[in-house]
C-alpha cells in the first residue's frame, strides 16, 4: 500500500512537471522514453528466447 501511495505521488509530481514544460521538450522526452522501453523490451525478449 505504501508503494502505491509513493508511486501515485511520483506520478503526480511528474505530470505537474510536464504540464509546465514546453511541448517540444515533452515530446522529445516522451520519444526518448519510448525508445528506451522498446530497447529494453527487445533485450528482454531476446534474452528469454536464448536462455533455455
Amino acid at each position: 500500500m505504501l508503494f502505491l501511495v509513493a508511486a501515485l505521488l511520483l506520478l503526480g509530481f511528474a505530470l505537474g512537471t510536464v504540464a509546465h514544460a514546453p511541448l517540444s521538450f515533452t515530446l522529445v522526452a516522451a520519444g526518448v522514453i519510448a525508445v528506451w522501453l522498446a530497447v529494453f523490451a527487445a533485450r528482454e525478449r531476446h534474452g528469454r528466447r536464448h536462455q533455455h
